[in-house]
């Protein structure tokens, strides 16, 4: 059973610290840091301008708001409150900032407008944290580089090219495939298809979202004005529940086929995301917007099919567990796990899930509507071997 909190107000971005004591809020020029048990405010920090990005430091002392109207960084400490920091490019602006691995430099990033490739060619740049030389330059295979990862263990980089071409690290296209690589060769090993039609032999298990309304019994009752005003509070989704059917195979997804006559339609992976155990993949194809897919990347075949009433608009998977958790804009919240997939209503008036991130224990939900957030407390996953119902 999830328990949900109060709503509270935020106008911007929310962050999670990494050691998931503190939640911080953007409230228009306001930096408001919870504690995440009691959910009171433990610091109230005041910023020049509207709060446009948040992030902490790896140990969650410092964080750093940036204000990219300005264009400006600040930066805060909750250990000693009248401490602070100010970052300002001038003209140059501030398009990007991030914490340094060891939470004492903040690495800003200057938005020219301007590509200057040396021999037309694009290039990455190894710099030293302690003496800021540079250690190495080489090429890279791209037409136009959009960003650079280091991977988990510090061995490997990885860029990508930008949506207009890619020729190095790609695993969701505009071609509507999921391709996974070998990590030591960097080949495709496995490509998949995101089919409008999914036929057997299939050993997917397919979820449909579906109304259940409620069936109350109410001829017996005699309801004052006070009790009938207060429910219409909850909008017609007040008497109406939802949970998944499984359904049989063929099935027909719905498709949307993109506008001709728009530039850049939206098509191709929109969502991709792996597990924490690296088991499995999720991704939503943006013809397929109300569809998620999940992959078992063990047996190389598609898992699951999650198919919802409205578009997905963002999907998360616990960093502690295989359970992915994801929203539709709309009073519920759905998950799905190996052992099935069920439904969770948000008992909140008025409130609709429009994003919603984990904290870094898998113990937390923040849920964020257009102006409010909410968060809730989420049970251990059970067994693996224990079945869920799909109206839970």
């Amino acid at each position: 059973m999830m328990e949900f909190t109060e709503p509270f107000k935020q106008t911007g971005p929310c962050c999670f610290s990494p050691n998931a004591r503190y939640l911080a809020v953007a409230v228009d020029y306001r930096l408001v840091i919870r504690d995440v048990l009691s959910f009171k405010v433990v610091q109230l920090f005041s910023c020049m301008d509207k709060i446009s990005y948040i992030e902490w430091a790896l140990d969650s002392e410092y964080i750093l708001c940036g204000l990219y109207k300005k264009p400006m960084i600040q930066a805060w400490s909750l250990a000693q409150p009248e401490w602070t920091c100010k970052i300002d490019e001038g003209p140059a602006g501030i398009a990007y900032a991030r914490w340094s691995p060891d939470s004492r430099h903040i690495l800003t990033t200057s938005e020219f407008q301007l590509r200057l490739p040396r021999d037309c060619k694009d290039y990455v740049n190894l710099i030293s944290c302690q003496s800021w030389e540079i250690m190495g330059v080489f090429a890279v295979d791209t037409l136009d580089l959009a960003d650079v990862e280091w991977s988990p263990d510090d061995t490997a980089i990885v860029i990508w090219d930008s949506p207009l071409e890619y020729k190095s690290l790609a695993v969701g296209s505009y071609d509507q495939m999921l391709r996974v690589l070998n990590h030591l060769t960097w080949k495709v090993f496995a490509e998949f298809m995101h089919l409008s039609t999914v036929r057997a032999p299939c050993s997917a298990a397919v979820f449909k979202e579906v109304d259940e309304p409620l069936q109350l019994d109410m001829s017996d009752l005699a309801l004052t004005d006070d009790f009938t005003q207060h429910n219409s509070e909850y909008g017609p989704q007040g008497l109406i529940d939802v949970r998944y059917d499984v359904m049989e195979l063929p099935i027909t997804l719905p498709f949307q086929k993109p506008p001709a006559d728009k530039p850049n339609p939206k098509q191709g992976i929109g969502i991709m995301s792996w597990s924490k155990d690296s088991q499995y993949i999720c991704t939503r194809n943006d013809s397929m917007p109300t569809v998620l897919w999940i992959w078992d990347m063990n047996h190389l075949e598609l898992a699951a099919i999650l198919v919802q009433k409205d578009p997905i608009r963002a999907a998360a998977w616990d960093p502690t567990c295989t359970r992915l958790v994801l929203c539709t804009g709309t009073s519920h919240l759905y998950m799905w796990t190996p052992s099935g997939a069920y439904c969770v209503n948000v008992p909140l008036p008025q409130f609709s899930v429009m994003d919603l991130k984990w904290d870094f224990n898998g113990s937390c939900l923040l849920l964020k509507d257009k102006d409010l957030f909410c968060c809730a407390a989420v049970p251990l996953l059970p067994d693996s071997n224990s079945d869920y119902s799909s109206d839970d």
